[in-house]
């Protein structure tokens, strides 16, 4: 990447990746961390801090708000975890595979009037957001939201792309991914969470909200513990597993973190439910929720860095900068350094 591109790329102090790196590294003395915890302490909004490397605890720290172990709202980080479940859904045969056409799932959840080309919607556009669907995020959020159907709503929607164009980030196409897996399985989207993936990682998974026909909220609002998180991001940093169990499968878990669109809003990659970036020439693997619920994950360094924060902030540009400069500039230099 020359130095054009480098600067191009950049957004919040995250590069465009380049080449996964996998190699293990030495871990870095917990003092070490001294500065970069003092610069947490003081980053607005931010809740708790978690830093692991390798497995081993070297900060657990509670600025503000609730215990590590009290489910908070992780916004949009929960995205991801529907990816997973998705991935956990085709390694049990609930689901065919990535190209399998969604349609014929969701049956007579597809209004009327949708545009023809809805029917070409595959599950891998879902998971990378290129279902070519109008976004329901931002200007059309509140309207999406006050409707009677969100799936219907979502599914009615222009198609302003081809699916499997462009990524259009949209919290509407996470919720359609929940219908399919809902409708696939014939259990509830919190079922799936606890039995697939949180209780073999030995977290609850509380009640969240629902739509008017009772589905979870597919990408938004569950409510999970910073160690739950911690938890869920130390098993897909070892490839899926955990405790010697296979949770995740891992040719899935590899196959999401490579990068399939990019934002437009943030300049960043995505691959199916994962943000793809570089920090200090190290590959970053992501989790993103509003207002700095971040589950960031450093395969080369053997990190997994946990972020929550105040979920209930207005909107202002720049909060997950934040927190991209609190890893890149208040954390990483102490592993950088070892």
């Amino acid at each position: 990447m020359n130095a054009t591109t480098r600067r191009a790329a950049l957004a919040g102090g995250l590069l465009v990746l380049a080449a996964p790196a996998l190699r293990a590294q030495p871990r870095a003395p917990a003092g070490r961390l001294a500065a970069g915890l003092d610069r947490a302490a003081e980053t607005p909004g931010l809740r708790s801090l978690i830093v692991v490397q390798n497995g081993v605890p070297l900060a657990e720290r509670v600025f503000r708000g609730p215990a590590l172990d009290r489910p908070t709202n992780v916004k949009s980080a929960s995205k991801t975890i529907l990816a997973m479940l998705a991935g956990i859904a085709i390694e049990r045969g609930v689901l065919r595979g990535l190209d399998q056409p969604v349609a014929p799932i969701l049956g007579n959840r597809i209004p009327r009037g949708a545009d023809p080309a809805v029917r070409d919607i595959t599950l891998n556009h879902l998971l990378s957001m290129r279902a070519g669907l109008e976004p329901t995020s931002g200007a059309n959020y509140g309207r999406w939201v006050s409707s009677r159907d969100w799936v219907g709503f979502a599914l009615g929607r222009p198609m302003v792309d081809e699916p499997g164009g462009r990524m259009l980030y949209s919290t509407g196409t996470s919720h359609i991914l929940a219908a399919v897996l809902a409708r696939a399985s014939g259990r509830s989207i919190r079922e799936l969470a606890t039995e697939w993936l949180f209780r073999p990682l030995g977290h609850p998974v509380p009640e969240w909200t629902r739509d008017p026909q009772g589905l979870h909220f597919g990408g938004n609002e569950m409510a999970l513990s910073p160690r739950a998180l911690l938890a869920f991001g130390e098993c897909c940093r070892n490839g899926g597993r955990h405790e010697g169990r296979q949770v995740i499968p891992e040719a899935f878990l590899r196959q999401a973190w490579l990068p399939l669109g990019r934002s437009a809003w943030s300049g960043q990659q995505y691959g199916l439910g994962w943000w793809i970036a570089e920090a200090r020439g190290q590959p970053v693997f992501y989790a993103w929720g509003y207002g700095g619920q971040m589950v960031y994950l450093l395969p080369g360094l053997g990190l997994t860095v946990v972020m929550t924060s105040d979920p209930d902030v207005p909107r202002v540009r720049g909060q997950v900068q934040t927190r991209h400069a609190l890893l890149t500039e208040g954390i990483l230099p102490a592993f950088l350094a070892a």
